[in-house]
């Protein structure tokens, strides 16, 4: 009887040869575990260059329900910044060429600037949002600055993990010091009327507890696997090519990154969107739409309400 290893290994075939590509000499600062050229001779990366097409459809997916469910628009801008990380890796990681570096870590810090934005200007003065949004401006240009004049990727690391935080962390506070008491009064205002069922206060934050838990813990892992890849990647590599194409691209620790970060980022843009609705009282109209862990969560209109509304 052929033994799986000996199944997979008849069924596999060699990389190529390192060999200089279609994109010509690289150019970015950056480069990463993945060998360049030796899948493809016209993509240096090929599966850091794939794996970006999660982008692409959660991005679209995102937009699709603003648009059917009226949410903010902010968050339309949102998720087609969150298109352009991902368009932005797949040219760089294509080519290799450092200007598409920059769209790619630019990106990703605007995308999370405007995130900083939703969070930052919600219940707040038309004045105090036009501030807001000319600091953040600010920041993200001095970020952008500073990065093309040092080309220290360390720096754009920090600030993006510094802007990501800031994100999270306020959203948590806002989740807890804000929205449960606003959620728990109107729980008891409802008691001894003939209103529909809810969700009660505590089952809401349980669903919003394990979806910013779930979120994080998928972007964490990711970072993990990716600074094992950089680590361990001469390694990674002799074992990639022992194991032969196509199953050696479960090896490929970036392409992993690209997934992860992918749905981390999703799911708090999500996230954000759910609380908004939900401190804006709609909680009667817009639910979390998420039945299993597998499938991508989103914020939909209750039917009926929503019916209503369209009549």
């Amino acid at each position: 009887m052929i033994s799986l290893l000996s199944l997979l290994d008849a069924l596999s075939f060699p990389y190529h040869e390192p060999r200089h590509g279609f994109w010509g000499e690289k150019t970015s600062t950056l480069n990463f575990c993945e060998e360049d050229y030796v899948m493809s001779y016209y993509c240096a990366e090929v599966c850091n260059t794939l794996t970006n097409a999660l982008f692409a459809w959660l991005g679209y997916k995102g937009i699709r329900g603003c648009l059917k469910y009226s949410h903010p628009p902010i968050f339309i801008v949102t998720f087609a910044g969150y298109i352009v990380v991902g368009l932005g890796s797949t040219l760089f990681h294509a080519s290799l060429k450092y200007p598409m570096q920059l769209v790619d870590e630019l990106a990703m810090i605007y995308t999370t600037c405007l995130v900083c934005f939703a969070t930052f200007s919600y219940a707040r003065s038309a004045r105090f949002s036009t501030y807001l949004g000319v600091g953040l401006v600010s920041l993200a240009w001095f970020i952008t600055a500073r990065y093309y004049k040092t080309k220290d990727p360390q720096f754009h690391q920090d600030a993006y993990a510094v802007l990501t935080a800031t994100v999270v962390l306020s959203n948590m506070w806002i989740m807890e010091r804000i929205l449960r008491p606003a959620l728990k009064a109107r729980e008891e205002s409802r008691q001894g009327t003939h209103a529909p069922r809810l969700p009660t206060t505590n089952e809401t934050m349980k669903q919003m507890w394990v979806m910013v838990a779930t979120g994080l813990s998928t972007f964490l892992c990711g970072y993990l696997i990716w600074n094992l890849d950089n680590m361990y990647c001469s390694s990674i590599r002799k074992w990639r090519h022992r194991l032969g194409l196509p199953w050696s691209v479960v090896l490929e620790g970036h392409a992993w990154w690209h997934l992860m970060t992918g749905i981390g980022a999703y799911f708090y843009i999500v996230w954000r969107i759910w609380l908004h609705r939900c401190l804006d009282g709609d909680e009667d109209k817009f639910r979390l739409d998420w039945p299993f862990k597998l499938r991508m969560p989103e914020v939909v209109a209750i039917d009926n309400t929503w019916d209503k509304k369209k009549q």
